[in-house]
């Protein structure tokens, strides 16, 4: 599966992209982005971005706002 790494043990997938990948998107993409742009940058899926998006929102990590019908993601002071 692209983008999954599999554990020898138990033979579950685990994610081979950090959190720190999205948060340098962002960064890179001057400092506020779409999810379908930190994604491209990333190399993973819209719905992989969009879901480890959620979560570090959820952390306090980063931040979004809506626009139209777009979600902008900017990283948390």
């Amino acid at each position: 599966m692209p983008g999954k790494d599999r554990e020898e043990e138990s033979g579950r997938y685990t994610t081979s992209y950090p959190d720190s990948d999205f948060i340098d998107a962002i960064q890179t993409l001057d400092g506020m982005a779409g999810t379908s742009e930190i994604a491209e940058t990333v190399g993973c899926t819209r719905r992989t971005a969009y879901t480890r998006l959620q979560s570090l929102e959820s952390e306090g990590q980063v931040t979004s706002r809506k626009v139209g019908n777009s979600l902008l993601w900017s990283v948390s002071d």
